[in-house]
């Protein structure tokens, strides 16, 4: 596993999730006993407290909730990015991501506008969940 281990933590709940992004699959935790599509998976739901669960794929659609815009590099990586968005994505199946929004000018970008999920490769076998503006 490349980096997104570090990044997003690497463990057994995860593996799911993982093997969906590298086949362009965005998939989540869902309680089978009351319904509820959580992020990040769990042993339990917090919901209901079931241990009964499934993965399901994602459309992966859903609007920004929140978002910033970095004009410095935190980290080495993200220096030939600059200026980068980072934010939180409500999908429509109820979770929230806290994610990259891209292929857009960030002065563009607003609170509810709708987004859908591109794959960034990496180069190193890992594969990303970011999203862009849905084009209308």
């Amino acid at each position: 596993m490349g980096d997104e281990g570090v990044l997003w933590g690497s463990n057994a709940d995860m593996s799911p999730f993982w093997e969906g992004c590298k086949k362009q699959e965005l998939r989540f935790q869902k309680c089978r006993n009351c319904g509820h599509v959580r992020w990040p998976p769990a042993v339990i739901c917090p919901r209901c407290l079931s241990q009964d669960k499934e993965w399901i794929m994602s459309e992966g659609r859903g609007t920004i909730y929140s978002f910033v815009v970095y004009h410095v590099a935190f980290h080495p990586a993200f220096k030939g990015s600059l200026p980068y968005v980072t934010g939180v994505v409500e999908l429509d199946e109820g979770p929230s991501l806290i994610t990259n929004i891209v292929d857009c000018d960030p002065s563009h970008l607003s609170c509810d506008m709708p987004v859908e999920v591109v794959w960034d490769h990496t180069g190193d076998g890992s594969v990303l969940p970011k999203f862009r503006p849905v084009a209308i």
